[in-house]
């Protein structure tokens, strides 16, 4: 006779077994994250739909060449770099403009150098530039300096970075500037060395923090728990960065950067931290096709807050305030070199609820964007012949 009494089933697991069984659960649990966040995080700008939103766009000057940077001196004056070296002060209202006599030292104007970011701050210029280190070799630098601006003149111009070690590429230089209190942040482009980011030995595929004198710091990584690190050194794992900017509502510094084929990236700068390239791509793959790392995106690295797959060419980005238009108010503004574009990311609480496109291919490659007092938005595009573009109401 059968005993129909219900008995528990136990089952014996020896401990190389539960070795094996801890160790797939973890696996498993890892793709999980990892599926989960691509899912989260990659995003198609062709899915983003046309705004609905009235704005004017307005040409203000012409005749630009290359531009790369734009920076407020005051409510109605802008300085402009273009590529090859000169400096314009643009008048926004009436778009006359002049150009500003400096003497920047070794401007490496060639394939993806040149004079290159802009900003001012209490009277002084600080500009980030692709440096020639040495003629003989070729070999360049990305540098930060700054000098007094005077009228129409930068004065006393010096150098406060020069990246180390030089290199001979023409590409991935980096790099914009912000300022946080007495602090100046900058991302510098890996060269296209890749895992030379990974290296904090030297400089190329990092931000750098630095005071605005350029002294170093006491209380950067380098002298912390990273003593490694090169003391200018504030995080590593970028591959070329694009965008910076300093939000108004948090405090925090968003960065922007340009994956290889695919992910292109949104992040937020943090000390110490990496950010992963080249061990993953953020969603992207070599040029000729090769996939980069197992997968888009690894916990042991920084997560970006959106990454573009396929790539839209990102350049500066700016979060809104302003009057002009209120509805936009807490949002972060991309520019798109490649794809031509002004994408809005609508953000609630710290975090990006919606996406949508305010120009597509009207005015060209966009490269930088910057507010005025009144919440106008000024945009320049990377190209010969160029304009400086106001949107407003």
């Amino acid at each position: 006779q059968l005993n129909t009494m219900s008995k528990p089933l136990t089952f014996l697991i020896n401990p190389r077994s539960a070795q094996i069984l801890s160790m797939l659960l973890l696996v498993l649990s890892i793709l999980s994250f990892k599926q989960l966040n691509s899912k989260n995080i990659i995003s198609n700008y062709n899915d983003y739909p046309l705004t609905k939103s009235n704005f004017t766009l307005t040409k203000i000057t012409e005749d630009l060449n290359y531009p790369w940077g734009i920076t407020f001196v005051n409510d109605y004056e802008v300085l402009i770099t273009e590529k090859e070296g000169r400096i314009h002060k643009v008048n926004v209202i009436d778009g006359s403009k002049v150009e500003i006599t400096h003497n920047i030292p070794n401007i490496l104007a060639s394939q993806q150098g040149g004079l290159l970011d802009i900003l001012y701050h209490k009277g002084f210029v600080f500009v980030t530039y692709s440096y020639v280190y040495d003629y003989k070799t070729n070999k360049s630098c990305t540098a930060i300096g700054r000098g007094k601006l005077i009228k129409n003149k930068i004065e006393n111009f010096e150098n406060l970075f020069v990246s180390q070690p030089p290199i001979e590429s023409g590409k991935h230089f980096g790099s914009r500037l912000v300022i946080v209190d007495n602090f100046l942040f900058a991302g510098i482009g890996e060269r296209g060395k890749g895992m030379i980011a990974q290296d904090p030995t030297k400089h190329p595929g990092s931000f750098i923090r630095i005071s605005l004198d350029g002294k170093v710091p006491s209380d950067n990584p380098g002298f912390e728990s990273k003593t490694n690190w090169l003391p200018e050194i504030f995080s590593i794992g970028v591959r070329n960065p694009q965008g910076m900017t300093l939000s108004p509502f948090t405090g925090d510094i968003y960065f922007s950067q340009h994956g290889p084929r695919g992910g292109d990236n949104i992040g937020i700068v943090k000390k110490s931290a990496n950010f992963g390239w080249k061990e993953i791509a953020w969603g992207g793959k070599e040029y000729y096709g090769k996939k980069i790392g197992i997968a888009a995106f690894d916990n042991k690295y920084e997560l970006p807050v959106k990454s573009w797959v396929p790539s839209i060419g990102v350049g500066n980005i700016v979060f809104y305030q302003g009057k002009t238009f209120p509805e936009w108010v807490g949002d972060l503004f991309v520019t798109s070199t490649k794809s031509k574009m002004l994408i809005r990311l609508d953000f609630e609480k710290n975090k990006i609820v919606n996406e949508e496109i305010i120009i597509k291919e009207k005015i060209g490659r966009i490269r930088d964007v910057e507010l005025n007092g009144k919440g106008e938005i000024f945009l320049i595009t990377d190209e010969a012949n160029s304009f400086l573009w106001k949107l407003s109401k």
